[in-house]
Parts: C-alpha cells; sequence; structure tokens
C-alpha cells in the first residue's frame, strides 16, 4: 500500500461514510455510492493506490464527529460509472484503522489513520474451540431461520482458519444492527470478539426459535377465511410476549375517560363500561369490534347534558318572524305565547305543534325561521314514506348495520338535547309487515312519556322533552287519532292575491334575481305585472309555482341582455305573453258562461282548494243514473242522495211526477283520471241535475258548496277558507255557502270578503233560486 505521510506518521487517505454498511478486514463487498463528496474520493483513490477509508455513519451528512472513529482500509478492485452519478464499487477490506482526524479539503473528504494491532489469544486450543463453537452455533440459525448461505460463501467460511477472520465473517451473515456490527469491527481482543459474536448468535438463535413458535401460535388461531390478518396477528403475539400494551387497551382507556366526563346518567354508566371492558379484551380484528365501537361512538356523540339558551326576547323574536316571513300571523303569536311561557315557567314541557296545509305555503320554510328566532339548533326528520318502526326506534344491535332511529339521529346533528326538531310530512307515514311507525311516534310525542324515550340503538332512556317539536302535514285526516290527539294543529290554508303580490316583492323576486345575476336596473316587476302573472299562470294556494315563474322570467331577460336580443320587447304586463306565452287561466266566467248542466263546485284537496267543474245530461232511458269520473262512495251517495231528493221536488220544479222513468241521467266531474272524493258536494249535483231537467241555466259566475240531506236541508263542511280563496283565484263572483259557515268568513282577509259576493243557504230551494237563471 502507498502511504502520505504526515507529522505525526498516520496515513492520510480519502474518507467514504458508509450508512447501515460495516465492512471488515478480508470481506469482499459490492458498494453503491450516490453521494457527490464520497464518489470525488473513488475517483481520486481509482487514479492512485485504490485504497481508501470507509466508517460508519452516525447519523445525516458526515460533518463533526458524525463518524465512527474506527474504520476499514478497504481496497477498490473494480469501478463502475452509472447514469445519474452514482458509482459502483467491488472492493476488499485490507486492515481495522483508528481514524486520527479527517477534513475536507478541496476533493472530498481526507482522513488520518492509524493501523489498529489485533490482540492475539494466549490459548491458542481455546480460541480455536471458541471458533468451532460459534460454527455449530451458526450452523444452528441458519437451520431454525431457514436462511440459506451461497455456494461461493460456504466455500470461503470453510476455508477460514484465523478466529478473528471467522468472527467477522459470521458477524457480517448475521441480521444485526449497523452498531452491533460495528462493536465487532471495533473489538481488537479477538477472544472479546469471539465472546461477543457468540453473544450475538445466542441472541439470533433466541429470537429465531420464538419467531417459530410465534408462527405456530398464530397459525392454530387462523382458520382459511383470516390468512388476510396474518401479519397483524404475529405482531399482536409478539406484543402479547413482550408484555406491550397494544392500541386497544389506550382506545378503551380513552372510551373510559369519555364516559367519566359525560353526562349519562349514573344508573347506566356501568353497563356502558361493560360494554368498554368487552371491546378491551376482543380481538382487534373481529366483527364484533367494530359493531362495540361503533355503538361506543354513537354512545358519546349525544349530547347528554348539552343545553342551548333560548332567546327569550319577544320583541327581537317578532321581528325575526316578520322578518323571515309575510304574514301568518296566528302562527306567528303561537311562538311568541310559548316564548313568553318560557319566561314565566321555564321548565314547562315543550308543545307539540302541527302545520296543517297544502304545498307551498312555508310550512318547512316557516320552521327553519322559528328555530333562529328561538336560538335553537334545528334537525329535520323527512318521515314521507316511512314502513319500517325501525326508522323510529332504532335496529336492535345484533343485527348487522344496525343504526339508531331518526329522533337520535336528529339529536346527534343537533349537538344539543332541546333542539326544534321538524318532522316533516307526518301525514305520509305508512305501515305494512314491519311494523306500525305511527305507533312508534307516540312515544316520542307524548309529553307524559318522552322524558325517557328508548332507542333499540342505543338502549338507554333518552330525555326529549325539552325538545320543542313541529311538525308538517297536508292533511290530518291520514294521522291516526291517537298522535292527532298530542298535537296541536295551526292551519295555513294559502295565501290571497293581495298576500302573494306583497311575498314575490319582498322575498321571491330578490331571491331569483340573485339566483340569475340581474340587478334592479336589469328587470322590473311592477304590481300589475306581478297580478298578471298570478291571475293568468298561478293557481296555487301557496306560491311554489309562482317563485318558478317569477325565475322562468329572470333567466329569460338574463338570455336578452347576453344575446343583444332585440326582438324580444322589454318585460312589463302588456309583453307578458310574449315571454311566457297565452295565459293559462281565464276567470270562470269567461270560460264558463252560463249554460245547462254545468255547476261549478267547490271542493277541497291536499294541494288546496279548488274548483271542480260538475255536468249532467239527461237521455232517453229507463231512469237510470249513471256517475263518472271517478268518484269516490261518498260523492256516489250524495248523487244518488240529490237524484232522489229531484225526483220529491218534481212538481215544485214543473216536472211530471214520472219525468225521471223515461229519462237516463249522466253526472260526469272531468279530469276522469284523478280521483275525487268528499261530503261536501251534495248541492252542486243537486243543482246540476235540476239545470239539465228543467233546461235553466246555471250562473257561471257562481260557485257552491255543501252537503244535502233527502229532505233538502243543507249541512255544513269544512275547509271553506281554502275553498273561497280557491273560488276568488278562478275570478268567482258569487258563492253560495251553507247557513251555519256564515262565522268561518271571519278568518278570511277582509280584501276577499269585499270581493266576493257570499249567499248563506238553509235549504236546496234557497240554492236552485240563487244559481239557475230565472
Amino acid at each position: 500500500m502507498s502511504e502520505t505521510k504526515t507529522e505525526n506518521n498516520g496515513l492520510t487517505l480519502p474518507l467514504v461514510p458508509l450508512r447501515d454498511i460495516v465492512v471488515y478486514p478480508k470481506m469482499t463487498v459490492n458498494l453503491d455510492i450516490g453521494r457527490k463528496d464520497s464518489a470525488d474520493a473513488v475517483r481520486l483513490a481509482s487514479r492512485g493506490d485504490r485504497y481508501i477509508v470507509t466508517a460508519l455513519e452516525r447519523q445525516g451528512d458526515p460533518s463533526g464527529d458524525d463518524v465512527y472513529l474506527t474504520g476499514t482500509v478497504v481496497k477498490i478492485s473494480q469501478m463502475l460509472q452509472l447514469p445519474g452519478g452514482l458509482v459502483r464499487v467491488l472492493a476488499e477490506g485490507v486492515s481495522r484503522v483508528k481514524i486520527l482526524s479527517y477534513e475536507k479539503d478541496s476533493r472530498c473528504l481526507m482522513a488520518q489513520v492509524d493501523d489498529l494491532e489485533e490482540i492475539m489469544p494466549d490459548d491458542e486450543l481455546k480460541a480455536e474451540a471458541y471458533r468451532r463453537t460459534i460454527l455449530k452455533s451458526f450452523f444452528e440459525w441458519l437451520r431454525n431461520t431457514k436462511q440459506g448461505l451461497p455456494d461461493e460463501q460456504m466455500e470461503q467460511l470453510k476455508q477460514i482458519t484465523d478466529p478473528g477472520e471467522t468472527a467477522d465473517f459470521l458477524s457480517a451473515q448475521l441480521l444485526l444492527t449497523p452498531r452491533q456490527r460495528q462493536d465487532v469491527l471495533e473489538e481488537t481482543n479477538v477472544m472479546d470478539r469471539l465472546r461477543l459474536v457468540h453473544h450475538l448468535l445466542d441472541q439470533e438463535i433466541q429470537i429465531g426459535r420464538l419467531e417459530a413458535e410465534i408462527n405456530g401460535d398464530v397459525r392454530a388461531k387462523m382458520d382459511k377465511e383470516q390468512q388476510d390478518y396474518y401479519l397483524r396477528q404475529k405482531i399482536k403475539s409478539i406484543h402479547d410476549r413482550l408484555g406491550d400494551t397494544v392500541s386497544q387497551e389506550q382506545e378503551a382507556e380513552d372510551y373510559r375517560k369519555k364516559l367519566k366526563e359525560s353526562g349519562i346518567p349514573q344508573e347506566f354508566k356501568a353497563k356502558i363500561g361493560k360494554v368498554i371492558d368487552h371491546l378491551a379484551a376482543m380481538p382487534p380484528m373481529m366483527a364484533e369490534t367494530a359493531v362495540a365501537r361503533n355503538y361506543l361512538d354513537w354512545i358519546f356523540s349525544l349530547p347528554w347534558d348539552t343545553e342551548s339558551q333560548d332567546k327569550l326576547d319577544l320583541k327581537e323574536a317578532k321581528k325575526l318572524l316578520d322578518h323571515d316571513h309575510y304574514g301568518l300571523t296566528k302562527i306567528k303569536e303561537r311562538i311568541l305565547e310559548y316564548l313568553a311561557v318560557r319566561v314565566l315557567a321555564p321548565d314547562a314541557k315543550a308543545p307539540i305543534i302541527c302545520f296543517v296545509g297544502p304545498p307551498g305555503v312555508g310550512k318547512t320554510s316557516l320552521a327553519q325561521s322559528i328555530a333562529n328566532a328561538m336560538g335553537r339548533k334545528f334537525a329535520r326528520i323527512s318521515l314521507g314514506g316511512i314502513h319500517d318502526e325501525a326508522e323510529i326506534r332504532g335496529h336492535r344491535r345484533t343485527y348487522i348495520g344496525a343504526m339508531p332511529g331518526r329522533f337520535i339521529e336528529a339529536i346527534a346533528q343537533a349537538k344539543t338535547k332541546n333542539p326544534l326538531i321538524l318532522l316533516d310530512e307526518i301525514d305520509k307515514v305508512g305501515a305494512d309487515f314491519r311494523g306500525d311507525p305511527a305507533s312508534a311516534l307516540l312515544e316520542a310525542l307524548d309529553p307524559e312519556q318522552n322524558k325517557a324515550f328508548h332507542d333499540n340503538y342505543i338502549d338507554i332512556p333518552f330525555d326529549l322533552s325539552k325538545v320543542f317539536f313541529l311538525a308538517t302535514a297536508n292533511t290530518v285526516s291520514t294521522i291516526p287519532p291517537a298522535l292527532l290527539d298530542r298535537m296541536e294543529l295551526i292551519e295555513l290554508t294559502g295565501y290571497t292575491e293581495e298576500e302573494k303580490v306583497k311575498i314575490a316583492k319582498q322575498y321571491l323576486i330578490p331571491r331569483q334575481m340573485k339566483r340569475n345575476g340581474l340587478k334592479a336596473k336589469d328587470i322590473r316587476f311592477t304590481d300589475l305585472l306581478i297580478r298578471r302573472v298570478i291571475e293568468g299562470y298561478t293557481r296555487e294556494a301557496g306560491v311554489r309555482e309562482l317563485e318558478r315563474t317569477i325565475g322562468s322570467l329572470c333567466r329569460k331577460v338574463g338570455k336578452k341582455m347576453v344575446l343583444q336580443d332585440d326582438s324580444l320587447p322589454s318585460l312589463n304586463a302588456k309583453t307578458l305573453e310574449k315571454y311566457l306565452g297565452p295565459v293559462k287561466f281565464m276567470p270562470m266566467a269567461e270560460e264558463h258562461p252560463d249554460a245547462v248542466g254545468r255547476v261549478n263546485g267547490l271542493a277541497w284537496t291536499m294541494a288546496g282548494g279548488e274548483v271542480l267543474d260538475t255536468e249532467a245530461v239527461t237521455i232517453k232511458g229507463k231512469g237510470n243514473l249513471i256517475l263518472t269520473g271517478q268518484l269516490g262512495d261518498v260523492m256516489k251517495e250524495s248523487a244518488e242522495t240529490a237524484y232522489t231528493y229531484i225526483r220529491s221536488r218534481a212538481k215544485q220544479l214543473g216536472l211530471k211526477d214520472d219525468f225521471y222513468e223515461t229519462l237516463d241521467t249522466h253526472i260526469h266531474l272531468p279530469e276522469g283520471a284523478v280521483p275525487k272524493d268528499g261530503p261536501s258536494a251534495g248541492v252542486t249535483m243537486a243543482t246540476a241535475m235540476a239545470s239539465a231537467y228543467t233546461g235553466r241555466k246555471v250562473r257561471g259566475d257562481t260557485a257552491m258548496t255543501g252537503e244535502i240531506t233527502l229532505t233538502g236541508e243543507v249541512l255544513p263542511i269544512g275547509g271553506v277558507k281554502e275553498k273561497v280563496l280557491a273560488a276568488n283565484q278562478f275570478g268567482i263572483k258569487q258563492i253560495l255557502l251553507p247557513e251555519k259557515n256564515r262565522r268561518d268568513l271571519e278568518e278570511l282577509p277582509a280584501s276577499v270578503r269585499d270581493k266576493l259576493h257570499f249567499v248563506y243557504v238553509k235549504n236546496v230551494d234557497d240554492v236552485l233560486n240563487h244559481a239557475l237563471v230565472k
């Protein structure tokens, strides 16, 4: 080896720090060197005597004392330059050296080193015995771990007779850490090196035996479907043998902490504690573990003792309600009454209010406004079409995919135990073989029972008594009586034309202009334009179709602006048909002039009031009564009653006593695809038949409603406000109402009452006098 001497007689060579690799003397290795300083050191050595110093790196880039000071002088046999600046070298260890110092010059790291003298054993026989012992242990390790040694290395091992070299060779083959390999390199006493390698071999043999035992334990516990989890089970078995605490125990401890801090009633904490203990004892990959974890997550997500503070400023609440919704005076008064009660009696039970009315009148949006006015969280439960009782009470945890019921989900969503919960479409709850959801609702909505509402999944009573329940329905006829008895009904009957105009100006038009990117200067809705839209294009109790139509106008104006289309005139009341097409609805007097046998009947539907045509004609026959138009049983009975009454009044109507014997009477309600039924069509059918028999026309501007008896008495009916509002929209001028419904007109706005002429009738004779043209 050529040498570069320094003042202290040391040897100076290029230094190559290595990561995780220790090179022993007389050991041949392949090294891939990528760092620039190290590659430069290899190139410098290749241009000279090919000697370098390798040392194990402590951490990071070499600087300061980042390499161990015991290294190896290595001679480079071959060097290959690879793409990307990588250098691959084949090198052979020469001797152990002590690194006295090192520094970086202009080329690379240079180290000053001195050879380390090995201390040979005094007793050569003892050293040889140690050498043979560690060889036996090494071959035992190979058998236990089923490691293979290449034939080339096996031949090399057979040729080694020196004890120190044997120790170095075996160290290179064992699965040791870099620090353990460095310890072997630093040991210059051959006997101590043999003892160290013997100790390391014993450790590896013990680890190999434990691995084999662990593998046996794991395989014994696994069946064919669990082979994917083999590695996880192996890790768990290792943790068990080492006595480590696995993460599942930590998870259980976290749950115990949550249980201690939660507001769960004390008498049920022990029950939850057992579930937590069960979770801690279960293997992580069992299906029951996920079930228990999901259950505990639901339990601790519920606000057992968290309440929001009610806003009890009635003036501020009234201002907010007036800002969000126009009109609806009765409903706003009821909410303010409740807030006043909260001020006087903070512990009073929350009411259950049900808004009943046709679609589009604002039932759902009103509930959100009430929640804002009260300062409560809002949650909505859609009940339409529910058939399964488990949707209300939850599934039992024994079922796969079990979940809590809708009420518990809503409470968890609101994160307080006193939110406002909206029960939407409560009139559309169904029932089948899976149970009766409506009956399950009784417990949640009964103020005497909901203090301890039981959900099958949670399986712990939850207090719903502080929840403010609001329900919406289109009709009360399909709500079970027991459920209806627990609710306070407030009717939203629909809006008058005046109210619709104001709602459109305050809410609908600004909202649609914003959605469609229009500004106030781009489109102008006058009162006359809005009225034309309401009268000619929308006939509804609410304002949903009105908002759609306003949105359509905004889009058309937006298109006109973008395309700069001058062919379309500016939007106003006169040019409305250019935008929306021909008028859809004409006043009833224009659509239906005075005619024989045709009557305008008033009906109530879930969508609000409706004006139904009722037609009657007579043809030669044998006295048969024919009814068409999908009439229900009640309307058929009304028609038969009216037919009998007209026959009984033949003389007063100027008819022969046997006039019916040669005539068949056909009564038809158009729109035959729509089922029709209800107890308010008697006067309508009696008038239609009387007109058909006498040939006298029925006034086209008149509408009527009421049920009759066989003696001709007109009975009171329901839904007066809805029917009158519908008649007003259809352009009716005169309405015939039963005398006993006179008091119901007090609920109508004065603007509607002033437009219409009301006639109160006691019997069918009064009806005919006012309905038939003289």
